[in-house]
């Protein structure tokens, strides 16, 4: 079982150093997304799994391993290389990497299921919103806690016979709840092709031994009141929230996104219990169009330093519809804008919100007034804020970065033009297996990196539709 005497929870930023984080390895249930079936599993396009898992994923597993649990990793990194087998990546191996600090959640996963009353209950759950019938649930009673694990996230059986819908999204394990000082706020999702994996999280962040001392720091977004009740209950909004629209920006303010997978409903239900539960006293609600292009803030913008934010120009201020010189700046204003839309609550002033003009001005507020940061303010735009790049970029996730630390961020190396932008800022630019043989080599050590893009490998990662941000779960990051 995975345990950590000193295992702390605590997340005030998104740019303090990383420190400990959840991840989900592609799994087997990634290579079974059919086309007819990519869109109601929330991918645009079927994926190579080999591809991702050895060419692309594994780069990101060692990369964290180097930065947040070094001696899992330091001087061994030929023979993991060397080694066909991938064992050392394979969370059921003897030889697997088994962090505490680079937590995979599978593992989790399985620690829970040797408790024999949690899996029956958690079986039973599953075969419920799966609708499994009964000879099936007492087939997976029986079955190992390890193998058991595997068989709810694949949806597959052993022998490779498929019993219900994989859980591709589970590698974006951001959507399944975010980590706001040292509570969790658990997801509540949009679309049924997450339900099992939001319930698997709840069961793992309630059960693990973990997570016992913050047990009462797990948040749950309630249900629309008896909203089955009502006529049209599938018109009726629902309360639904993903990880993806949180972002920690202090200790003291959240920005929550209002999207087309985060609903109004979720965000009051949210801003009530952060409200309650003294977890902040500040939160910033963004409105992005609800469309699949955006789909949550994280994907339109993520922050990179203090004073450094990586944005998509259509829902800021920049926007190639002119600057008002022009009469039809101003005819077309309302059909052609994407601007977000924010409204700031206060704790104890809910009733007179504050609104801000543009995106630009609420990042700046927060570098300025929340962080202290003491340079100027700087924006980075997708593509470089050329046309197409830049909608061509935001969608293979050139906003959807992750900071690794204040200034050191991973993102995918297809976007050339958003990489001439972090150039031009004074930004260094690094392949990730140069990176790699540098910190193995000791040419280079992790404190030594300041103000650094490095470059992940994207081809077959980057069709999911997620970045790096979308793919981790930080529990833990020093303070700024």
């Amino acid at each position: 079982m995975l345990l950590d005497p000193h295992f702390k929870l605590q997340v005030s930023s998104e740019i303090g150093t990383l420190e400990r984080l959840l991840i989900h390895s592609p799994d087997s249930g990634l290579g079974r997304v059919v086309p007819s079936k990519a869109q109601d599993w929330l991918f645009e396009d079927i994926v190579h799994l080999d591809t991702i898992r050895k060419d692309e994923y594994d780069y990101y597993i060692k990369l964290l391993l180097y930065f947040l649990d070094p001696t899992k990793i330091r001087g061994k990194l030929k023979d993991i290389d060397a080694d066909k087998s991938r064992d050392f990546y394979k969370p059921g191996h003897a030889n697997f990497y088994k962090s505490d600090k680079v937590i995979e959640i599978q593992l989790l996963l399985k620690d829970i299921l040797t408790d024999e009353n949690i899996k029956k209950k958690l079986v039973a759950a599953v075969c419920a919103i799966e609708d499994c019938n009964y000879l099936l649930q007492q087939e997976l009673l029986e079955t190992s806690p390890e193998d058991l694990a595997k068989v709810m996230i694949s949806g597959s059986l052993n022998d490779d016979t498929m019993i219900f819908a994989p859980i591709p999204n589970l590698i974006f394990t951001r959507d399944i709840g975010i980590t706001i000082n040292n509570f969790v706020l658990l997801n509540k999702p949009a679309k049924k092709a997450r339900s099992r994996e939001a319930l698997l999280a709840k069961y793992i962040f309630f059960n693990h031994p973990l997570f016992k001392a913050y047990k009462a720091n797990i948040i749950e977004i309630p249900d629309s009141l008896q909203y089955f009740l009502r006529p049209g209950e599938e018109q009726v909004e629902k309360n639904t929230l993903e990880g993806g629209d949180v972002m920690v920006v202090s200790k003291n303010h959240v920005i929550i996104g209002h999207s087309e997978r985060t609903s109004a409903r979720g965000i009051n239900e949210a801003i009530k219990i952060l409200f309650e539960k003294n977890v902040v006293d500040k939160v910033s609600v963004v409105k992005i169009p609800h469309k699949r292009d955006f789909m949550h803030i994280d994907t339109v913008f993520t922050q990179v330093k203090r004073n450094v934010w990586v944005i998509l120009h259509a829902i800021g201020k920049a926007d190639f519809s002119g600057d008002g010189s022009e009469p039809i700046d101003h005819l077309l204003k309302e059909q052609v804008s994407e601007k977000a839309e924010i409204t700031q609550f206060v704790k104890g002033k809910v009733q007179y919100p504050k609104r801000f003009a543009c995106i630009e001005d609420l990042l700046e507020d927060i570098s300025v007034n929340d962080l202290k940061s003491t340079e100027k303010v700087e924006f980075i735009y997708s593509g470089n804020q050329k046309f197409p790049f830049d909608s061509r970029e935001q969608w293979t996730d050139s906003c959807n970065l992750l900071a690794i630390k204040e200034g050191v961020v991973l993102g995918y190396d297809r976007n050339d033009h958003t990489i001439e932008a972090f150039k031009q800022k004074g930004f260094k630019v690094i392949p990730v297996k140069k990176l790699l043989q540098k910190l193995e080599n000791n040419e280079l050590q992790v404190e030594d990196l300041t103000d650094t893009f490095i470059t992940m490998p994207s081809a077959e990662l980057s069709r999911a539709r997620g970045g790096f941000h979308c793919m981790s779960m930080p529990l833990l990051r020093a303070d700024i």
